[in-house]
């Protein structure tokens, strides 16, 4: 038995709504599941090229909205990248892209400060894992 991927991933966030509106409107998620379940509400959020999802949740007590950092985002084409979500109002936390021997990048904020990477990984690491 072997761990295989990572399924989903818990954003925490304040209000679901406008969390909702972030990650489709700008960042071009789907919307999978919105429901009621027991006393919480489920928003379910995917990728149209499919993969790990995200829950935008409220109601972990020891994930406060805000406190998720790091999470990466790849993307091919970085620069036509930024220009679709600077054009769709995203605002990157650098003016410049950062470079390293792993990849470009610029990093940004979803609207509860949670902090994002969006990244074109460097060829030789691109398709690894």
């Amino acid at each position: 038995m072997a761990v295989k991927a990572i399924e989903l991933i818990s954003i925490p966030v304040s209000d679901q709504d406008r969390a909702k509106r972030f990650y489709t409107d700008v960042l071009g998620f789907t919307d999978l599941i919105d429901t009621a379940l027991s006393d919480m509400r489920w928003v379910m959020l995917g990728l149209p090229a499919g993969g790990t999802r995200i829950a935008l949740v409220t109601w972990f007590d020891s994930m406060p909205a805000g406190s998720l950092s790091g999470t990466v985002l790849a993307c091919d084409d970085l620069e036509a990248t930024l220009a679709d979500l600077e054009a769709r109002g995203l605002a990157f936390a650098e003016e410049e892209v950062q470079e390293a021997p792993w990849g470009r990048w610029k990093t940004f904020t979803d609207p509860d400060g949670n902090g994002w990477v969006l990244q074109q990984s460097a060829e030789m690491f691109q398709g690894q894992g």
